[in-house]
């Protein structure tokens, strides 16, 4: 299995992180990308890639869009440029929220427009952040003209339509996690059944959302193979084939 979103350099794993990453092993997750969600996270997720041979990827949520430098593609390039040779894997996590309302809106816009314009211009996947933003989200993709958009809507929670939107006008593929098992997510699994697998690739988002049997507790690697078996009996499909599938759908955008 293929973790595409955590956060492993989060303080929550401080106590035992070892320990946790030795139990995804155990359960079967051969890859995992730690996630920025600004410059200091950015190099935390690429330090606790090298350490632990993880991928990474960097960039400024739309939280912090409000503290984003003024030359953002710059400071991105010089993230880059600090590597000692293990390169981000991708540009995220970057998008909009308007449920918290932590940036200004047209400064969470601005942000995430020229994050995309970087990733364009250095042929990077992105992983994308969205919350109850749907409208000003779909409007910055058609705005940046992005038609060689690879990327993916990580921890998606909409329902069917705009799946459909999400997948067959901007190419994205859907980032599904614990929120799948959720008794309130029927829009979700909605949504999965209709797109189907070929745009699904499986992720955690630890230390947050944790799936059914293991709410209330600190979410980690090792508890996707919970979202992958949900999936599977949605799908009608084997837990193979559900690794398998979204286990190459995950390498082909972010890379072997």
């Amino acid at each position: 299995m293929f973790d595409t979103h955590a956060h492993i350099h989060d303080p929550a794993f401080e106590p035992d992180r070892e320990a946790m990453l030795a139990r995804a092993r155990e359960a079967g997750v051969a890859r995992i990308m730690t996630i920025g969600t600004d410059l200091t996270t950015s190099r935390a997720a690429r330090g606790a890639a090298e350490r632990y041979g993880l991928d990474y990827a960097i960039g400024v949520h739309p939280h912090e869009a409000k503290d984003a430098p003024g030359d953002l593609a710059a400071a991105l390039d010089g993230l880059q440029a600090e590597a000692s040779g293990l390169r981000p894997r991708a540009i995220g996590e970057i998008g909009l929220d308007y449920y918290y309302d932590h940036s200004p809106r047209d400064v969470q816009q601005r942000v995430f427009a020229t994050q995309l314009r970087y990733a364009a211009a250095r042929e990077m996947p992105v992983v994308l952040h969205l919350r109850d933003a749907f409208d000003d989200f779909a409007a910055v993709l058609r705005a940046e003209a992005l038609g060689a958009l690879r990327g993916v809507v990580h921890c998606f929670t909409e329902g069917p339509e705009r799946a459909r939107a999400l997948v067959g006008e901007f190419g994205l593929h859907l980032g599904i996690g614990g929120v799948l098992t959720f008794k309130s997510a029927e829009g979700v699994r909605a949504a999965v059944a209709e797109v189907g697998l070929d745009h699904l690739i499986l992720e955690t988002d630890c230390p947050y959302l944790a799936p059914v049997p293991y709410r209330g507790r600190r979410n980690e690697p090792a508890y996707i193979a919970a979202t992958a078996a949900e999936l599977a009996r949605l799908l009608g499909r084997p837990v193979g084939e559900i690794v398998a599938r979204t286990s190459a759908n995950a390498a082909a955008l972010f890379g072997a």
